[in-house]
């Protein structure tokens, strides 16, 4: 019986959202993703990747991750092997702001250059949710709530 289930469910499809004023900046001192206790010479460094994600349709989109390339100044990826540097969840149709917390190696040289921002949302959930209310903040990690 859950097979059938599985069987019908509808698929989620994917669709592209356009970033914009897309910057990457150091956190501030203040910020508790900052962790001053815990720098080391092999640590990293905090930095909040922010801009506007429009959604040009007429529903929310859920799960949305961002990816682009993040350079330093040598040219070299600051994140290995990687382009999604993190999830903005749910994005109701027009533009908003997002913001997400980065951890980059120390020591890596800046500035940073940020490459082919974009984001992609889906029409269902393709994660499991704690709550199926966007504006209960229960469902971020506290890190997140204080950057939104």
């Amino acid at each position: 019986m859950v097979v059938g289930l599985l069987w019908f469910a509808p698929p989620a499809w994917a669709a592209e959202l356009p970033l914009s004023d897309v910057s990457l900046d150091p956190c501030a001192q203040d910020d508790p993703g900052n962790q001053p206790d815990f720098k080391r010479p092999m640590g990293a460094s905090c930095y909040v990747l922010s801009g506007e994600v429009s959604n040009p349709g007429s529903r929310a989109l859920v799960d949305t991750d961002v990816y682009a390339r993040i350079l330093d100044a040598s040219g070299e990826p600051v994140l290995q092997n990687r382009t999604r540097v993190g999830s903005i969840g749910d994005i109701d149709p027009g533009v908003q702001r997002f913001a997400l917390r980065i951890s980059v190696p120390a020591g890596t040289p800046g500035p940073f250059e940020v490459r082919n921002p974009r984001a992609r949302g889906f029409n269902a959930p393709v994660r499991s949710r704690v709550v199926a209310d966007p504006d209960d903040l229960d469902d971020l990690l506290p890190l997140e709530r204080e950057i939104r």
